[in-house]
């Protein structure tokens, strides 16, 4: 898949090229030779097709001039101490690279295709410093032209780690044009099992920005009650510019990160379970999709959680249930979509969705929402019906996978963007006293009550609230026995 090159690098780059360039002074310093400088000219400057067959003319000359070799230096190397002959000769490498395949292939093939470029990566740790900028973008194209083998050299492998710690501090910035060179940069890098698994292995630095970009654009602001949000679908991405959606971020980059991580999708299997687990792609998705503002978009999004969701059905289809997945493909249906694709994605999620739905009863919804590990005010929770009719069986029924072992686990953590869960797991806590009183001792064993008491005192009035009522029932049920 072909993207347009990102505006702030092409920028750059043009700017570079109408830098002049103080060659002969470089040349007397010593940074660069004579016959280095002969070639640098050769093709500096000319029409492409000109470029292209003096190039093609002497490859292992330009091999040479670029990686070094036969005891010569790199001229990267050589002329490390003039910045501007670095970035000059950095944008030149790129456009040869483009325009002469075989030169391309003749790089990717030496030994040693990366060294004269990955200490640049690392000269700066400026995000707008353009050395490492410029030479992030001449090696994903040199990784990328080898990703074609079954098994990464140690080389390949060594580079593309370091390049992707590279990209992702892109993607960490403010600025929406360094974001959009970090995403598009990984796009080209993950067209491989092997990429991608190295990708995933890196998910802290790689995916946490990108998952930071989708929040925002969903309206879900970093010290607001994300996950509530979330869960809740109570946010809008829609911006007030044309292009411009919630956070400020560009209709462009979310498609570029929408595409990044539905190629990792294809991995569904290995990251599945823990994309929810440790970033809940299924509500965010879901969250994304009910406001997304172009088919392109959508389809992106219907792609990715097909792919997930059939890789992982046992603990991913219960997600999409408590998100409410199934009843916003219902509603997509109205957007007079016309994508094929699209189409036939939203045909196979709503089929798998109605399969998994039509079995479940509220017992299975709510042990479903326990495991997932984050609670909401999903309707079981205010039921007196489903408390009178479950509470034992989610106390005593060895088939509901540990349930209070769950809710003690959900229970004993902080929740600091999330309050809205200690105040859920305090309330269930009290329910599961009041109907099944002659069992609370299982939940003291857990720490539960103690844990319950603990938080009559948390800041959150919904948390004291509710740790209050259910400290009240067994304070009931203690008196009366």
């Amino acid at each position: 898949m072909s993207l347009e090159p990102p505006t702030y690098l092409l920028s750059l780059q043009n700017n570079i090229r109408g830098r002049p360039i103080p060659w002969e002074a470089v040349v007397r310093a010593g940074h660069i030779t004579d016959a280095d400088l002969k070639k640098i000219r050769s093709v500096d400057k000319v029409r492409k097709e000109q470029r292209r067959q003096t190039v093609e003319a002497d490859i292992p000359a330009f091999e040479a001039l670029l990686l070094g070799g036969n005891g010569g230096q790199s001229v990267l190397d050589s002329a490390a101490k003039r910045v501007d002959a670095v970035q000059y000769i950095l944008v030149l490498t790129r456009d040869l690279i483009d325009d002469v395949p075989s030169l391309l292939s003749a790089l990717a093939a030496n030994p040693r295709p990366y060294k004269p470029f990955l200490p640049l990566l690392s000269q700066s740790s400026n995000p707008e410093d353009p050395t490492p900028l410029l030479a992030s973008s001449v090696l994903t194209r040199l990784i990328s032209s080898s990703l074609g083998k079954s098994k990464l050299s140690s080389d390949t492998e060594e580079a593309t780690t370091k390049l992707f710690t590279y990209l992702s501090a892109l993607a960490k910035s403010s600025d929406s044009g360094l974001q959009d060179i970090a995403v598009q940069e990984y796009s080209s890098l993950l067209r491989t099992r092997l990429t991608r698994e190295l990708f995933w292995r890196q998910r802290t630095e790689t995916i946490s920005p990108l998952v930071d970009i989708l929040k925002t654009a969903a309206g879900i602001g970093r010290n607001g009650d994300e996950a509530s949000t979330l869960w809740s679908g109570a946010s809008s991405i829609r911006g007030g510019i044309d292009g411009v959606l919630s956070g400020g971020v560009g209709l462009q980059l979310l498609y570029h990160v929408l595409l990044v991580l539905w190629q990792l999708s294809f991995e569904g299997s290995l990251v599945g379970q823990d994309l929810e687990r440790e970033y809940q792609i299924v509500p965010l998705y879901t969250q994304l999709l009910r406001y997304s503002p172009k088919e392109k978009t959508t389809r992106l999004l219907l792609s990715t959680l097909l792919n997930l969701l059939s890789a992982n059905s046992s603990s991913l289809l219960p997600a999409s249930a408590l998100a409410r997945l199934p009843a916003l493909l219902t509603n997509l249906r109205g957007r007079h979509l016309t994508d094929a694709d699209l189409l036939e994605d939203l045909d196979t999620l709503t089929a798998m969705l109605d399969e998994y739905t039509k079995t479940q009863t509220t017992f299975d919804q709510y042990a479903a929402e326990v495991r997932s590990g984050h609670l909401h005010w999903s309707p079981p929770h205010r039921s007196a019906d489903f408390w009178r009719e479950n509470a034992r069986r989610v106390l005593t029924d060895a088939g509901a996978g540990d349930l209070p072992r769950l809710l003690a686990d959900i229970a004993a953590k902080q929740w600091q963007d999330d309050k809205q869960v200690l105040a859920v797991a305090c309330s269930d806590v009290g329910n599961l006293v009041k109907a099944a009183p002659e069992l609370r001792y299982k939940l003291e064993k857990l720490g539960l009550k103690a844990r319950v008491m603990e938080l009559m005192t948390e800041p959150d009035e919904s948390v004291r609230w509710e740790s209050l009522r259910a400290v009240g029932e067994w304070m009931r049920y203690s008196f009366e026995t």
